[in-house]
């Protein structure tokens, strides 16, 4: 059995505007969920992810918050019809950026509505564990903060194992290596979580990296298609290989030539199907199917479990064929 990526009706029972273009939905739903996580909404027939900002173990009611982005459709519909009692269809949540059982320091960096999950971790954090917690939030200004007063309530409330260090790009300019280096300090055997804006992150990871931190302990949630393949002129980037890709999705089989640098999903797209999918980043396991012939490696995966890859399951957005023939089957 695959995991569930059924949609549920979810009402709205508060809306709350946590700045000018920023407002977090309180759902009244029964899903489990760990804190870290996401769920997916669907709305004019779009799929987008958004990370709970409540945690389970300090909040009665389940939230996510929504940023406003420049010609987003789904975050724009959101914002301007959106109201309580209005009922939304969302998937049950998911994700893997959790936090991990371990006495370590908790180090975050955020940037913009990246602190989304993070503030979910932090109270989660503070609430179940002896860990101390330290996040460095980066925004423009200081309009631009989300969840300001929460973190610094929480920062009053824990003054000996929380610090939250907040950094206005207006003021200081971008964060830099040298200050990420700076806040680390002595923690290098902390875990690391990052989120933000890839340009933050890439940049955070690193510095972190080159500070000595262990890889295997930076973990990153990143909500943002993956750059296209570059074209290098020669025709590479679309040259037909030798065999093939099937696709069932809705019970019918669909098979098209494997192009070079493709994925499962890509290949599904140019055989003029529609497949789900959301993030496109390797992330919210919207795309996942379950190959039956052949194999293909993920680029990137954030959302399968190990027992769950062993079972065929793959990210189709991440997903590239390694043998001749594939065959991945999409659930009904």
């Amino acid at each position: 059995m695959g995991r569930d990526q059924g949609l549920y009706p979810a009402r709205i029972t508060r809306v709350i505007q946590e700045t000018a273009d920023t407002r977090t939905y309180v759902l009244d739903v029964p899903y489990p969920y760990r804190a870290g996580q996401f769920l997916t909404v669907k709305v004019c027939d779009t799929l987008r992810s958004y990370s709970m900002s409540s945690s389970p173990d300090t909040d009665a009611e389940l939230m996510t918050t929504v940023k406003r982005v420049p010609g987003g459709l789904v975050s724009n519909w959101m914002h301007d019809h959106l109201r309580p009692g209005d009922v939304i269809e969302t998937t049950r949540p998911t994700g893997l950026f959790c936090l991990r059982e371990t006495p370590a320091p908790l180090l975050a960096f955020c940037g913009g509505s990246g602190v989304t999950p993070i503030l979910s971790l932090v109270k989660t954090a503070l609430a179940t564990t002896a860990r101390r917690v330290r996040v460095l939030a980066a925004d423009r200004d200081a309009d631009s903060v989300i969840f300001g007063p929460a973190m610094d309530e929480l920062a009053r409330r824990h003054p000996t194992r929380f610090e939250i260090r907040h950094h206005l790009d207006d003021r200081s300019g971008y964060v830099t290596e040298d200050q990420v280096r700076e806040f680390v300090l002595g923690d290098r055997g902390a875990d690391f979580y990052l989120c933000g804006p890839a340009p933050f992150m890439d940049l955070t990871e690193r510095a972190l990296l080159a500070h000595g931190a262990d890889p295997a302990r930076i973990f990153a949630e990143r909500f943002a298609a993956p750059a296209a393949v570059v074209d290098s002129g020669d025709g590479s980037a679309d040259a037909e290989l030798d065999g093939t890709v099937s696709i069932v999705l809705s019970g019918k089989r669909h098979t098209v030539a494997q192009h070079a640098n493709e994925t499962l999903l890509e290949s599904a797209r140019r055989a003029g199907l529609a497949p789900p999918f959301s993030c496109e980043a390797g992330n919210c396991a919207t795309c996942i199917a379950q190959i039956t012939e052949g194999k293909a490696r993920m680029r990137v995966n954030n959302a399968l479990e190990e027992d769950e890859i062993a079972d065929g399951w793959i990210l189709t957005c991440q997903g590239e064929p390694v043998t001749p023939h594939v065959t991945v089957v999409y659930e009904d």
